[in-house]
């Protein structure tokens, strides 16, 4: 679709409390039932059957193309993977040519309107949420590939409110979420269910459920957005409302699109009381589901089989690798018998987006909307007096780091100016979020800069203690993995402990500390200082921080609970790239220190 704002077609319709009733069929009466039960030769009934295909897809972040926007070229990693939507299209229409398109339901998981400068241009250079804005381009894909229901997922609320209900208007599928409630009543904000009957020649309709369920971090990850307006009680308790409901309707089939992982953990340690990764909970707590389409947690899981504790029955799980890499399959097998349908088996599977071609359809629809973007990534800013890369951050003090915790330094003192904080020194903090980025010697293009900060985190500022900031290193440094002194390092099994991210790893600039990987975790941070003295743990600081790590991402320790000096809804990648324009020339020795290194008793390990 051009950028003449072409209009959408109408949305379907969703009745009631958040039911649509697409693709209905009348339910025959009692005579088709009791054809569906016809006598054999030796007098017994021959069951009817019926084959049903769930497709879904989940944590698609705005790639709609196999392109990388911070590379400006096609995709591709080490895997031989391939990216976008219309890769997904290929395979969706494979799918329903082969199951009958009557016979598919196609479903997404969540975080979809968040994650690359696609996405980001539609929410911010050209919003949305203008008058006469355009249709965003997440909602023009989906609505062409025909997807039935997607599940509401944290990055959604990223952008607010007014954005993405802007997008729920462009879009022809509900957004589903049963824990996303108003704050005053306690009602669903969102549709909490989809359902749809398909029918069957000779027999009753199939009624298909699907439940979606969002992550109750977002009432700490977009605080800024969702606070005294909609809260996000647990999946688990929400789901024990909701199915019964749905088989109480007549739901033959329930389905629940999740936008939360499987592994029971969360990241934001005891600050909720809500599990952030509790899909394999829901399936082994509440009865009455069949199947789960997984997302949040960035996996592949083509099938997981969880016995629930209460039916003894089998749940089935599934989560497709994100970015449009891969398109799960839930193939159903349904009985008619006694008078109802019932499900008979479950088996699930993903296919690999990069075994077919993209479906010309969906990159014609969308490629102004790409050229436009190709051409803002690719703006010069400034120029780089050396090239700066992220290739040994994760283990070693890079300037490429200090540009962040630079700027956000600069911005925060700003901000505090007349005020009375505005004394205190400014501590800032970053993690090292991609293994790739570079910006390169000469021209530096947003694009560059936007692949040193991928996320669309804003900045905050926290008031913390001495006694604080070590704590907070402390837990930091629980990213190394443990290393006698002696024992070969190996760069790439040094890192990562307990799987915790590359961005739940900090730096924090304005202070000069070791960190000890010989040492258990808790004991790790020596020679902590402060402007060449022993850090005092009653000294007050401010902590120029992200907005995800300031709410609680990562579970750090005190920093959720820290005084808010001042916050700020300007993008960080937005304040680098204004620094940067600003600047001019992008100069080391302007902004890189050496703050922190590696050790074992004293000895750096680089």
């Amino acid at each position: 679709m051009s950028l003449n704002r072409r209009k959408f077609l109408k949305k379907s319709a969703v009745t009631g409390a958040g039911v649509a009733l697409a693709g209905a069929a009348v339910a025959p009466g009692a005579e088709a039932a009791e054809a569906a039960m016809a006598p054999t030769g030796r007098g017994k009934a021959k069951l009817k059957r019926y084959s049903l295909t769930v497709l879904g897809t989940t944590d698609l972040h705005g790639h709609v193309f196999n392109w990388d926007y911070f590379k400006d070229a096609e995709y591709q990693d080490a895997a031989g993977n391939a990216q976008g939507l219309a890769r997904i299209s290929t395979m969706v229409n494979a799918v329903r040519k082969e199951k009958g398109r009557d016979n598919t339901l196609l479903l997404d998981a969540g975080d979809t309107i968040q994650g690359t400068p696609l996405t980001y241009y539609y929410a911010k250079v050209d919003p949305i949420t203008a008058k006469g804005g355009p249709v965003h381009p997440m909602a023009q894909a989906m609505n062409a590939i025909g997807y039935d229901a997607v599940a509401l997922g944290n990055h959604e609320f990223n952008y607010g409110i007014e954005t993405l209900r802007k997008f729920e208007e462009q879009c022809r599928f509900p957004l589903l979420g049963a824990n996303a409630l108003d704050a005053k009543s306690l009602k669903p904000a969102f549709p909490p269910y989809f359902i749809k009957k398909f029918h069957v020649k000779g027999a009753p309709p199939v009624k298909v459920a699907v439940l979606g369920l969002t992550n109750p971090g977002i009432a700490i990850w977009d605080k800024a957005y969702v606070q005294g307006k909609l809260v996000f009680p647990g999946l688990e308790e929400q789901a024990a409302k909701w199915v019964p409901k749905l088989r109480s309707m007549g739901a033959d089939v329930v389905v629940v699109s999740a936008h939360s992982g499987s592994s029971g953990t969360s990241s934001y340690g005891d600050q909720l009381p809500y599990v952030e990764n509790s899909a394999a909970l829901v399936a082994q707590q509440v009865p009455g589901i069949d199947a789960i389409l997984v997302g949040h947690a960035h996996v592949e899981i083509p099938e997981l089989r969880v016995t629930n504790e209460k039916s003894g029955k089998t749940v089935v799980l599934s989560e497709p690798l994100a970015f449009a890499e891969r398109l799960s399959l839930f193939d159903f097998e349904l009985v008619f018998e006694r008078g109802r349908w019932s499900v008979e088996s479950v088996a699930a599977s993903v296919r690999n987006s990069n075994a077919v071609a993209d479906d010309p359809r969906i990159t014609k629809l969308l490629k102004d909307e790409h050229d436009v973007v190709v051409a803002y990534v690719n703006q010069v800013v400034g120029t780089a007096t050396e090239t700066l890369t992220t290739a040994e951050a994760r283990y070693k003090d890079a300037p490429i780091i200090d540009l962040i915790t630079r700027v956000q330094e600069d911005v925060v003192k700003a901000a505090l100016v007349g005020t009375e904080y505005a004394s205190l020194p400014v501590l800032s903090q970053a993690s090292p979020f991609s293994r790739t980025s570079e910006i390169p010697a000469g021209n530096v293009t947003i694009r560059d800069l936007s692949g040193l900060y991928v996320f669309d985190n804003t900045l905050v500022a926290k008031l913390m203690t001495g006694a604080q900031v070590r704590a907070y290193l402390e837990f930091s440094a629980e990213y190394y993995v443990r290393t006698a002194v002696g024992a070969v390092v190996d760069v790439e099994k040094l890192t990562n402990a307990g799987g915790r991210p590359d961005y739940n790893y900090d730096y924090v600039s304005g202070l000069a500390y070791d960190i000890d990987i010989s040492q258990a975790a808790g004991s790790r941070i020596k020679n902590l200082s402060f402007e060449g003295a022993a850090l005092d743990d009653a000294r007050q600081f401010v902590l120029a921080v992200n907005n995800y790590r300031a709410n609680g991402g990562g579970a750090f320790p005190h920093v959720a609970s820290a005084k808010e000096l001042w916050a700020e809804s300007t993008e960080i990648r937005t304040r680098i790239a204004e620094w940067v324009t600003a600047k001019g020339s992008l100069d080391p020795a302007e902004f890189a220190s050496a703050d922190w290194k590696l050790t074992r008793e004293g000895t750096p390990v680089f």
